[in-house]
């Protein structure tokens, strides 16, 4: 069982936000950090202990979403009183969640403010990596650091191996959460035909999508009551334009969409793997219909230049793991691979 630390204030509470993690105090910064193009900003929010003095990129942790909801909504979310980050900066880590542009916080770029028929699919994974590599930049210099650790998750999990691959002497270890590799079934994120700018998702399309591949049996218990509830109102909340809408929907760029079709669908991967030299983790739920394990269990032997690799399958879970009933199995299964570098 998971211990949760108890937590004082509300969610997007006047900064600093504090909460009492395990390591003491921690307190929450936020900050619009500049892409590198003109007139994208990128949202990033930090928690870390309070008294936390030095900073050291085994313990200095990026974590980036994946292709339909952002950053800060699922990393951040206290379910049952504890978000996924305050657990691990609650255990003496200084921990960072960025949502790309087009999504949570960051930069609408101006085709979502157009039909979403009247542009091509926006965002695609060479801009997201861009907003990466901008996000970390902003890291390593106000931490005064050479390299971070990063998590990237589904969509997350592509672009984070990207950067990993073109930047090896920037990232310290690297965690994989629901990564995507050639598909060989249909993909649950393309509905088929002409793609727009943006998609737009309903908080009833995403309840049905969150119970794909659970067995009947263990579907009513797959999520606490409640959690997918407060999960969907503070993510649709973070598009005003789209929760106008009857139904509320929330906007998502189609730029991973178009990428599934021209790299994982088509066999073609979107970095090469052999190229990681950090140690990394890949890490899945069995249910993951989205992922499914097939895609890691092809990857794993690819990262040939990583040391201390490794592969977690864990058992009850699905793609959308870390808001489960069994989250922390997922918890734990990252917090052993980030602590061993500082065992």
């Amino acid at each position: 069982m998971l211990a949760a630390p108890a937590l004082a204030g509300p969610l997007l509470a006047p900064l600093p936000v504090q909460a009492q993690g395990a390591g003491g105090q921690l307190v929450t910064e936020e900050f619009m950090v500049p892409a590198k193009d003109a007139g994208i900003e990128l949202f990033l929010r930090n928690k870390r202990p309070e008294a936390m003095t030095g900073f050291s990129p085994a313990r200095t942790l990026l974590m980036v979403h994946g292709a339909t909801y952002p950053a800060h909504t699922a990393f951040d979310l206290p379910l049952g009183g504890l978000s996924w980050m305050d657990y691990i900066a609650g255990r003496g880590f200084d921990v960072w969640c960025l949502d790309i542009r087009g999504y949570g916080r960051s930069t609408r770029p101006p085709e979502m403010a157009q039909p979403a028929n009247a542009n091509p699919p926006i965002v695609r994974g060479d801009t997201a990596v861009a907003d990466i590599a901008s996000a970390a930049a902003f890291i390593r210099q106000r931490r005064n650091l050479p390299r971070l650790t990063q998590l990237g998750y589904s969509w997350g999990t592509a672009l984070m191996g990207r950067f990993a691959a073109d930047n090896p002497s920037l990232v310290e270890r690297l965690v994989l959460y629901a990564p995507v590799w050639l598909r060989t079934t249909p993909s649950l994120a393309d509905p088929g035909g002409e793609l727009g700018a943006y998609r737009s998702v309903t908080v009833e399309a995403a309840r049905r999508r969150r119970g794909t591949g659970v067995p009947a049996d263990k579907a009513a218990a797959l999520i606490p009551p409640g959690w997918f509830e407060h999960w969907a109102g503070v993510t649709w909340a973070t598009d005003p334009e789209g929760s106008r809408q009857n139904p509320p929907v929330i906007r998502a760029p189609n730029g991973s969409t178009a990428d599934g079709r021209e790299f994982w669908s088509a066999g073609k991967p979107f970095y090469d793997p052999a190229k990681i030299t950090a140690p990394t983790l890949l890490v899945l739920g069995e249910w993951d219909q989205d992922t499914p394990p097939y895609m890691a269990q092809a990857l794993f032997p690819l990262l040939t230049a990583s040391p201390g690799k490794r592969l977690v399958l864990l058992g009850e879970g699905t793609h959308g793991m870390w808001m489960e009933r069994n989250r922390g199995a997922l918890f734990q299964a990252v917090q052993v691979f980030l602590e061993e570098a500082t065992a």
